[in-house]
């Protein structure tokens, strides 16, 4: 697997609890926090897509 390129949200603050995105190959989003990297969410960029458009409406 090539490596990852891993890439911190704007909203993230410069301390801890920082949120990552990194796209692999193949176009699978992968978030990660920076308390616990171990730990990586998969999911499709439409899907990432309609969650993003569900908390702005909130």
């Amino acid at each position: 697997m090539p490596e990852l390129h891993w890439l911190k949200s704007t909203y993230s603050q410069e301390a801890s609890a920082c949120v990552y995105v990194a796209t692999t190959p193949t176009g699978t989003v992968l978030l990660r926090e920076s308390d616990e990297p171990e730990n990586i969410l998969t999911t499709g960029p439409r899907q990432l897509a309609a969650l993003i458009s569900a908390l702005r409406l909130r």
